[in-house]
């Protein structure tokens, strides 16, 4: 299983974000999805009751938020998530409740990633959050 994890935790450092418009770095923000919980692969329908169920959560923390896609570089792979206005801990937390293996974390235009379940893996930082996002008219449906 390790393998797999690792695997995974590879594919998750290669991730480029569509948005349709940018982020300020004057904030911090997370990165979530509901999607795909420990790596397995979900239907599209269940992806998207479980990414209903984390915006109703993000809801909850009253702070500004905006939808956006996570996916692979040549769009193979495209997961519906969330930029929150929240802190690291919050983040994880939330992660954590997802069933997510890690979350990304942006702090003064730094994109980092982060594991939810396992403390001994190292932060890893993956440079200039801008240098990984594509603005797009319009989010593709998932």
């Amino acid at each position: 299983m390790e393998n797999v994890i690792d695997m995974l935790w590879q594919d998750y450092q290669k991730t480029e974000f569509l948005l349709t418009q940018p982020l300020s770095n004057d904030f911090s923000f997370a990165i979530v999805t509901a999607h795909n919980p420990l790596g397995s692969v979900l239907t599209p329908s269940q992806n998207r009751l479980r990414d209903r169920a984390l915006q109703s959560k993000i809801l909850e923390y009253r702070s500004p938020y905006r939808c956006l896609i996570g996916a692979a570089p040549d769009l193979s792979h495209m997961e519906k998530s969330w930029a929150i206005f929240i802190d690291k801990d919050q983040a994880l937390e939330l992660g954590r409740e997802f069933g997510q293996h890690a979350i990304y974390y942006v702090n003064q235009g730094l994109l980092s990633l982060i594991a939810c379940f396992e403390p001994h893996r190292d932060e890893v930082p993956m440079g200039l959050f801008h240098q990984r996002l594509k603005l797009v008219s319009d989010l593709p449906e998932l």
